[in-house]
């Protein structure tokens, strides 16, 4: 794998997180006395903080504004966020390794920028990156390649020499088709999937603890 800059999605790539957001839409809804239909966490996954609460508010005719939505969900990963979430298994090791090598990062993740800051600093991890880049700040969620191609500017790269690690096969299907090359990541939320990304992707790991016993980055 060589690389001269790299960008990571946060959640179930860097973080073991995923488990959080995928019950956050649900138990916000099973908090109010509504039953969330069962495939809603699928279609949430694609959407950025706010436009799946516009979405909620929409389908389910919920009382409270967007904002006040937002801040319900924002209150329930808060304390996860500062207080609970680790980082996967051999993460910080890779980071490090990638930094020895001069290699450049950046995040990029649909997480408001607020909250994703917190799960870094938490996790011990955010001092290996030279900043963020969030789906709310470029307007799109990452049906839109425009987050990675922001991240790479901010990197001085290009497409060539950086690769994108990601657990989501929408993303890495946005990836892809925008011309990156891009290491897939595993993660059990996304089990069902796995087959697609490893065809799609350029590199594909189960954990970053393998980075350590192959020559991936070479």
């Amino acid at each position: 794998m060589r690389l001269q800059s790299a960008i990571f999605d946060m959640d179930g790539t860097l973080l073991d997180s995923m488990f959080i957001w995928d019950d956050l839409g649900p138990g916000m809804l099973r908090a109010q006395g509504i039953t969330p239909e069962a495939d809603l966490p699928e279609k949430l996954k694609v959407l950025t903080l706010r436009q799946g609460a516009a979405y909620c508010k929409e389908r389910y005719a919920l009382p409270q504004s967007v904002e006040e939505i937002v801040s319900l969900i924002q209150s329930r990963v808060e304390k996860f966020y500062k207080t609970e979430v680790k980082a996967k298994p051999g993460v910080e090791k890779f980071l490090s390794l990638l930094k020895m090598e001069g290699v450049w990062m950046y995040v990029a993740t649909a997480t408001d920028r607020s909250l994703a800051q917190a799960a870094l600093r938490h996790a011990g991890i955010d001092g290996y990156f030279r900043g963020m880049v969030t789906c709310q700040e470029v307007g799109s969620g990452k049906d839109s390649p425009e987050i990675y191609e922001r991240a790479m500017r901010r990197l001085q790269s290009n497409k060539r020499d950086t690769v994108i690690f990601e657990d989501a096969l929408h993303a890495i299907e946005t990836a892809k088709a925008a011309g990156f090359r891009v290491c897939g990541v595993y993660d059990p939320y996304a089990e069902a999937e796995q087959d697609k990304i490893r065809a799609l992707s350029d590199y594909y790991i189960r954990s970053f603890e393998d980075m350590f016993t192959t020559d991936t980055l070479k």
